[in-house]
């Protein structure tokens, strides 16, 4: 089945079920609020159980069925805090206000932390949307520090930001999940007017679509380059099935990236590369009807394998921004990110007061750690969220991105 031939089936499967109307969109944040509410005790109740105050920010939910809860150093700490914010500007109530502040400073400091390309995911999704929605230039300030921070792991001869440092035999390491940090840098030029962020964003957005894609556009997870001269050292997919399969959730990060990278730049180029990776995900014969995907499209065990909400949410997020940018395919993206949601809210759903308040299961984080498998992950609550929050905006006709 061809990529057209799949969307249209998606479509006219669209006229056989029930829509998503505004209403549900209504109904899943009535849902995430409920959720919330729970996961907000649970988190006070688990940071009183551990005695430890360094644990700031709520995971997954941890084998034994305890809530995982992390310091504000782990790459995910960032998710809760914005998980907040976006139920505070869907429903415009103040007690959701609060404790978005209150999550947000307990991670502020990662601003400075240099040690790893996730100050991006750190400080954009809290402190990043904490301005979005009050303009207090506290965060502004915050989110310019962490842009400064990012931009230190630039090396101009590889042409990219360094996601990892030097381990497991890596030189210097770039993951596909970097592409998801450019937000941060691209903010910090429109909010200081220094386009030295925006030019390290470029670099790294080119040096990833030459380097990280095969000829189907798929991606590897992982590139390690030679420092010293930019030289390819070896190509992976360390949290996927094998080297040569495609991770879904890597899939999903390129796709959110270059639809960011085409509405920071208007550079083609970019739109074509988001293009052509939606093109394999949504054509690919592994993909479930659903469109919830598998946790790798290649592992040999489909269909007798874990499914992954966390990189559906993030594909139907980044699909109704991108139905903004492709007026020749707008129908059949925003079509199939309606079908993503709908396929998420009905059977990935957690029951109310149930784990822990997480919004949805069956996320996957690293299958061969044995990390983290079918079990909910805050990060697929925040893409969930926020898909939502896309859905609602394109449905009123207002920008699907708000700065």
């Amino acid at each position: 089945m061809n990529y057209k031939t799949l969307l249209l089936s998606v479509s006219l499967n669209f006229l056989l079920v029930p829509v998503f109307a505004q209403g549900d969109v209504a109904k899943a944040f009535s849902f995430a609020g409920k959720q919330t509410t729970v996961l907000l005790k649970e988190v006070d109740s688990a940071k009183l159980a551990a005695a430890n105050p360094a644990l700031v920010s709520p995971r997954n939910t941890k084998p034994d069925g305890s809530l995982g809860m992390i310091n504000s150093k782990d790459w995910c700490s960032g998710f809760f805090p914005g998980e907040l914010w976006f139920l505070y500007e869907y429903t415009k109530d103040a007690k959701w206000l609060q404790p978005a502040k209150a999550f947000t400073a307990n991670i502020e400091k990662e601003k400075d932390d240099a040690t790893s390309h996730d100050v991006g995911f750190k400080i954009y999704n809290s402190a990043g949307n904490a301005y979005r929605l009050t303009r207090d230039p506290h965060y502004k300030d915050v989110v310019i520090e962490g842009a400064k921070t990012l931009s230190k792991r630039f090396n101009p001869v590889v042409g990219s930001i360094q996601s990892w440092n030097s381990r497991n035999g890596w030189k210097f390491p770039v993951i596909i999940d970097n592409m998801m940090n450019l937000e941060l840098l691209f903010e910090a030029t429109h909010l200081t007017g220094d386009s030295s962020f925006y030019k390290i964003a470029v670099a790294h957005a080119n040096t990833t679509m030459k380097n990280h894609f095969r000829e189907d556009y798929s991606s590897y997870h992982v590139i390690d380059y030679d420092p010293a001269n930019g030289q390819i050292l070896h190509k992976q997919t360390h949290q996927g099935f094998a080297d040569n399969s495609a991770w879904a959730r890597g899939q999903a990060w390129g796709l959110y990236g270059y639809t960011l990278c085409y509405r920071e730049t208007k550079n083609k180029a970019y739109l074509e590369q988001a293009q052509k990776i939606a093109k394999f995900i949504f054509s690919n014969p592994n993909m479930p009807a659903d469109l919830v995907p598998y946790w790798d499209f290649d592992d040999t065990a489909i269909p007798n394998v874990p499914r992954d909400a966390s990189a559906a949410a993030i594909m139907a997020s980044a699909l109704y921004e991108l139905s903004t940018y492709s007026p020749a395919n707008a129908k059949n993206y925003k079509a199939t990110a309606d079908k993503i949601i709908k396929s998420l809210g009905n059977g990935y759903q957690s029951k109310i007061g149930e784990n822990h308040g997480f919004l949805l299961l069956h996320s996957t984080g690293h299958k061969p750690a044995k990390s983290e498998i079918d079990v909910p992950i805050i990060y697929a609550d925040y893409y969930y969220l926020e898909a939502l929050l896309r859905k609602d905006r394109l449905a009123k006709h207002k920008p699907v991105v708000i700065r």
